[in-house]
């Protein structure tokens, strides 16, 4: 179980959000790149970075902060927000990305991620985001009637090897993780799955990797935990679950 590190982005910023709402922002660091050299520093083995701005907007809004981040640090950078074609793949992954993530257009141009991992593979991810259940598009703003497990086994079927699954209702909130809804959609699949949203503390973790490693989740995102101290990213990695439950991913950790 690979405990990965959030760097959220909005106006060259570090920031967390509740539920996605840009609205409710709590700015942690001026400094992006001294944020990935302190995760690199506390045993991070993957880095994941979303620029929030572009993920509403559908544009690249903070490219030279997402560049700095890919350069502060030797760990592999997953990037998202925004990612909405083919170039913005190109563009995402010439900034130093080991992965691109793609959320909105997954669902909206299914065609265009069939086309990624055929030209990709591996280096292509997918956000199934959502809350009850439901996919959510356009930064987390608009719900869809189609359900996350039906969107997750669409990506599957192209060939997609990673799914991260997002509950927005437990995002940026410390309330522990949805684990029922991670797991019916990790359950539905073959490929990976991170799970994300939530997790307040090191048991929690322990609750993602004793209940969902089993059904092919292999890591998990943490991120207002960490910058509120909750614990240390260095506590999360040394951990006992990184050998006890679940299986380490066959491909997320390798450049």
């Amino acid at each position: 179980m690979i405990v990965i590190p959030a760097i959220d982005l909005s106006q060259g910023q570090c920031v967390r959000v509740v539920q996605g709402d840009l609205r409710r922002k709590t700015v942690y660091s001026d400094d992006p790149a001294a944020m990935a050299r302190r995760w690199t520093d506390e045993g991070a083995r993957i880095i994941h970075v979303v620029d929030l701005d572009g993920a509403v907007s559908g544009m690249r809004a903070n490219a030279e902060s997402l560049r700095a981040i890919c350069r502060a640090t030797e760990v592999p950078v997953e990037i998202g927000g925004g990612i909405r074609t083919v170039e913005d793949i190109e563009t995402v992954l010439g900034l130093g990305a080991r992965w691109a993530i793609i959320g909105t257009a997954a669902l909206r141009d299914p065609e265009m991620v069939h086309a990624a991992v055929d030209r990709w593979g591996e280096r292509i991810v997918v956000g199934i985001d959502g809350r009850e259940g439901k996919a959510a598009v356009q930064g987390w703003t608009e719900l869809t009637e189609r359900s996350m497990v039906d969107a997750a086994e669409e990506m599957a079927a192209m060939g997609v090897a990673r799914l991260i699954v997002t509950d927005i209702a437990t995002d940026g909130m410390l309330r522990g993780p949805n684990l029922a809804t991670i797991g019916a959609v990790a359950e539905a699949v073959s490929c990976e799955v991170t799970a994300s949203g939530g997790i307040a503390s090191l048991t929690d973790i322990e609750s993602v990797a004793r209940t969902l490693g089993p059904v092919g989740v292999t890591g998990c995102i943490v991120g207002k935990a960490l910058y509120e101290g909750k614990f240390t990213l260095l506590e999360a990695t040394g951990a006992r679950w990184r050998s006890d439950h679940g299986t380490e991913p066959l491909r997320a950790a390798r450049r």
